[in-house]
């Protein structure tokens, strides 16, 4: 039998305490509210724990938000006589594009002529996953990496190709599965000199 009581809304939190939640909770109610509008129960065994796994994703996989450049850095510049250019090649990453929130992974090469201090081969890598860990649009990751090591370590030039795939045209709109984005950021020396910007290139293809 059809019940006539009328139909009462389980209350919402008000704005005030939505503003004072962790913000994992905050996830975690989202995600609750996503389930219900596809028309899922989120409290059936196997979506009872999806907002608390979901919200522990972003964590990890946004983590370059709360990321320092400085502190990644930890002072790994060293004194060095090398004037040569140096590359790092095929830096794998994962990413989320802004747009849908899904996600696009590829890798980055990064090359550098340094100044006078080279920096520790790790914090490259580094460096790339902390942008690549955000909301991203691939051009402006390429030129945040860019210039970020050009702020930090002072080179005589920077230069950084990032190659991606991105699910956002593989699954939906236009769904293209083999499409790659190829993104490029030039500074210093590798935008003013075409010798030494098809030197690196070369390194990058040499690489693939």
């Amino acid at each position: 039998m059809v019940s006539l009581e009328p139909f009462k809304a389980e209350p919402q939190p008000a704005l005030h305490d939505l503003e004072l939640a962790e913000p994992r909770q905050l996830v975690e109610t989202a995600v609750k509210s996503i389930l219900t509008a596809v028309g899922e129960d989120p409290a059936r065994d196997g979506l009872l724990d999806t907002p608390k796994r979901v919200a522990k994703m972003y964590d990890e996989l946004l983590s370059g938000y709360s990321a320092d450049p400085v502190e990644l850095l930890n002072g790994a510049l060293f004194e060095a006589d090398y004037d040569e250019m140096i590359v790092v090649n095929d830096i794998e990453f994962h990413s989320l594009c802004e747009h849908h929130m899904l996600p696009f992974h590829g890798s980055a090469s990064v090359g550098y002529i340094p100044g006078q201090k080279i920096v520790g081969l790790s914090k490259i890598p580094r460096i790339v996953d902390m942008y690549a860990r955000r909301l991203q649009v691939q051009e402006r990751m390429t030129k945040q990496i860019a210039e970020t090591i050009a702020s930090l370590v002072q080179p005589r030039g920077v230069a950084v190709v990032v190659r991606g795939q991105h699910m956002c045209s593989a699954m939906r709109g236009v769904r293209k599965q083999n499409s790659e984005m190829l993104t490029s950021a030039m500074l210093g020396e590798f935008r003013v000199n075409a010798a030494t910007r098809e030197e690196f290139l070369a390194h990058v293809r040499q690489g693939q």
